[in-house]
């Protein structure tokens, strides 16, 4: 985060001429821009936790989202240490910026919301802040996705992404490394052993996984389990329909594409 030798701007979900952007930390407003995705253009934001590098960038874009707080809309969802403050964590937006948006959600396991068509699901995560929660997302044609956030290895984490098309993980250091209150490779490799999704994508790596290389811990990945899987790159773009498509930030870069 400090460095941005990765960046910590967050996920952005596009689906048709809905737009969602999920933990938008450090740099999320100028690498949105420079990627062409105005936080304007928002329907929703989602906030999983109360820690930096996933909600800086929060009110900026929620004012970007309500044409500069002129309109009332939009849905935020968090859980409440963000939205309200718990165990000594935040609140981290402002009551003005929870009074702008059209629909307010606190999220726990379980909450249900939805942005257009897109359905989202909040799932159970087990992180220093005890509010945490990850994401799941479903959309027509589309199948669905998950994001475990920050989280350490428990039972039933991946039985709670079972059978997804992707799997997004948020894996901070490489083998041989624990690293409680989140996951390793080690811990990577049994969630995709027990939810078995069509592709996985690992990212949010810490200076450990970097040394080591993600790419290699990926191949890793990949061999042990049978499924797919890619270390994001800062621009990445996960496309769903009929196949699963990867794409660099490059136009050089040769795409990666799964039938599945």
């Amino acid at each position: 985060m400090t460095t941005q030798r990765r960046r910590t701007a967050g996920i952005r979900v596009v689906q048709g001429e809905t737009q969602v952007h999920i933990d938008p930390g450090p740099g999320a407003l100028v690498f949105s821009n420079w990627a062409g995705l105005s936080p304007r253009r928002l329907d929703g934001l989602v906030v999983t936790h109360c820690h930096p590098d996933h909600y800086t960038d929060a009110e900026v874009f929620i004012e970007a989202m309500t044409d500069g707080t002129r309109s009332r809309k939009g849905l935020f969802a968090a859980p409440p240490s963000v939205t309200r403050g718990l165990g000594g964590l935040g609140p981290c937006v402002s009551d003005y910026h929870k009074g702008l948006v059209g629909e307010l959600v606190e999220l726990e396991p379980g909450t249900g919301f939805s942005v257009n068509d897109v359905e989202f699901t909040a799932t159970k995560a087990l992180h220093s802040d005890p509010a945490s929660t990850g994401v799941r997302f479903d959309a027509p044609g589309v199948g669905s996705v998950g994001y475990t956030c920050d989280t350490g290895y428990f039972q039933g984490l991946g039985e709670q992404h079972e059978g997804q098309r992707l799997l997004i993980l948020c894996v901070i250091w490489p083998r041989g490394n624990p690293i409680k209150m989140h996951l390793c490779t080690d811990d990577a490799l049994r969630v995709l052993s027990e939810a078995q999704p069509s592709l996985a994508v690992i990212t949010h790596f810490g200076w450990r996984m970097l040394e080591a290389d993600p790419f290699k811990e990926a191949e890793y990945l990949q061999r042990e389990t049978g499924i797919p899987v890619a270390a994001a790159v800062d621009g990445m773009k996960a496309t769903l329909g009929d196949q699963l498509v990867i794409q660099g930030p490059r136009k050089r870069d040769e795409p990666l594409i799964f039938d599945v």
